[in-house]
This record gives structure tokens, C-alpha cells and sequence, in this order.
């Protein structure tokens, strides 16, 4: 039962992720750092392809701690996310009971009913499993706005204490404390009594000179001029009324389609030709053809970034 060995400070946090690739500004690390201090769970909203899902695993990688990953989506239930019982197991435990007589009496079906709901008949899930390892693991319950909303009230025993109540065995408590992130890309409210239990972080898009820093890391192969002009150009992309604007994680798909092309600048042509990696719905994709891409373009070769 042992805690990884966690940063002492905010720049601690910075300089840990850092070993990860993982870029992260002064605000995330702090609320990170409180998380961590103060053990409580960190609640990260944003666009998705912010980086809320990545911190989780660079958090992970750089504690060398355990990754466990829940990922929500509509009808989740306790079976899929805490436990299950090994009803083939049970059924086992049955048929043995009667080959050998051993059921004949009440005593006997008691106690093969006590027998049948024990830990060893458990199959855990994710939020069982984060309570139950020897050395605290970073437990990440990813996109909780896809789940159903009664969801929320059951995860508030886990994040407030540390617990899980099994009706037919008792309440289980954490080995060592997990070390908790939620997501949310905010497509539907999550309850105030969960979020009071958690810290709270809103992840934005990156500054240009933190988007920058990222696409530097995660393709070291590509150009200077070409990853200043893809920066430039996405920025400048989300000022648009998308649907959808690309996140962090499509300008680095983007910067690495563009490698692969061998483009060591942008033009018209190959910035048409890519777009579906840019952007993921076609009404988007067609705005940007109708004009806006050309108008893009325009703006940043009359700002010297492309020539």
C-alpha cells in the first residue's frame, strides 16, 4: 500500500510532464499539483483534443504508476464499471455442492450461499480495481458526459470516500488512495454534487507559442517554417464559426500528414487536399473550400507567415 512519489511544487508538476512530452501550463499544473496534494479528484473540462485524456497518461507514465482507464458512454452500468459477479464460477460452485450431497440441509445452503458471494467471486472493473491495487494508480474516468446521468450519483461514493458498497459483501475501501481525472467535453451538464467532490479545470486551447512548443515535441521531424505555419493557420482557424474546430491532437495528425507528403510549406493545394485531417464534418470542410481557406492563406502571407 504505497503512494508514487509526487511532485513538491507547481514547477515540479511542469517539469514531471515535461519528461512526457506533455506541455502544461501554469494553471493545469496548479490544479494538478492541489489535486495531488489534497488528494482530491481533478474534473477537466474542454474542447475535445485538448490534452485532458493525454495528461492522464502522462501523469501515469511519469508517476510509473497504473493507468485505469474508464471509458463512458450511454447505458453504463455497476457490471461494467465497478464489479461483477463470476456467475459461471458460482454456477461451478453449484454443481459441486450437489454432485457431492453437500446441499441437504439449511445449514448446508447457507453456508454454499455465503460461499457464492465472496471477493474471490468477484470480477473487478476499472473503479474496483483503482481501490484495490497495492500502490495508487491513476484512475481516469474519460468522457463522463457520454454516460447517463444516474451514473454520476454512483461515482460520488468512490470520489468522496475512497469506497465501494457491495450490497451482498460489504464496503470496500481503497488500498491506496487513486489518483482520479475526469473528463468531460461538455456535451451535457455533470451534476454540482460530483463536481463539489472534485477540483475543477477548464482546458482551453493553447496559446500559439504552447501549440507551437507541443507540435515541436510530438514531430520532431517536421520543419520550422512548416510547423509555424500550421500553427499560425489553425489558430487562425478556430476564430471561425465551425462546428467542430480541430483540437491540439488534429494540428499534430495535420503536421504529420503534412510530413509525410514531404510539404515544407504551406499551399493552397496541399492544405485542400488535407483538410479531412484537419477537420472531421463535411460542412466544415466545404465552408473552408467555399472561400474561407483562400481568405486563411491570405491573411497569413500578408503577416509574413507564408511566403
Amino acid at each position: 500500500m504505497t503512494t508514487p512519489s509526487l511532485p513538491d511544487s507547481v514547477d515540479a508538476v511542469i517539469t514531471l510532464l515535461a519528461t512526457e512530452n506533455y506541455v502544461c501550463d501554469r494553471r493545469l499544473a496548479t490544479a494538478l499539483f492541489l489535486s495531488l496534494k489534497l488528494q482530491r479528484p481533478l474534473f477537466l473540462e474542454g474542447e475535445p483534443g485538448v490534452g485532458k485524456t493525454e495528461l492522464a497518461k502522462a501523469l501515469s507514465n511519469a508517476l510509473s504508476t497504473r493507468l485505469l482507464r474508464l471509458q463512458c458512454y450511454e447505458g453504463l452500468d455497476v457490471a461494467q464499471t465497478a464489479y461483477e459477479w463470476n456467475v459461471a464460477r458460482q454456477m461451478v460452485e453449484i454443481r459441486l455442492a450437489e454432485a457431492a450431497h453437500a446441499i441437504g440441509s439449511a445449514g448446508d445452503r447457507e453456508r454454499l450461499a455465503h460461499s457464492l458471494y465472496t471477493r474471490e467471486m468477484l470480477i473487478e472493473r476499472p473503479l474496483l480495481q483503482a481501490l484495490t491495487q497495492p500502490r495508487s494508480p491513476v484512475l481516469l474516468i474519460d468522457e463522463l458526459d457520454r454516460a447517463d446521468e444516474p451514473f454520476d450519483a454512483y461515482l460520488l461514493e468512490v470520489l468522496a470516500e475512497n469506497q465501494i458498497t457491495i450490497p451482498e459483501l460489504g464496503v470496500i475501501e481503497a488500498s491506496a488512495p487513486p489518483i482520479t481525472v475526469i473528463t468531460s467535453n461538455r456535451t451535457r451538464e455533470i451534476h454540482d454534487a460530483l463536481k463539489r467532490r472534485c477540483l475543477y479545470h477548464w482546458v482551453d486551447f493553447p496559446s500559439l507559442e504552447r501549440e507551437l512548443d507541443i507540435v515541436r515535441l510530438k514531430v520532431p521531424g517536421v520543419a520550422e517554417r512548416l510547423s509555424i505555419q500550421v500553427v499560425e493557420f489553425v489558430q487562425r482557424m478556430r476564430t471561425l464559426d465551425l462546428f467542430k474546430s480541430p483540437g491540439v491532437a488534429e494540428t499534430i495528425d495535420w503536421t504529420n500528414a503534412l510530413v509525410a507528403l514531404n510539404a515544407m510549406r504551406l499551399d493552397p493545394a496541399t492544405v485542400h487536399d488535407t483538410l479531412g485531417v484537419l477537420l472531421k464534418y463535411q460542412d466544415d470542410i466545404a465552408r473552408m473550400q467555399g472561400g474561407d481557406l483562400t481568405k486563411l492563406l491570405d491573411e497569413l502571407k500578408a503577416r509574413a507567415v507564408l511566403d
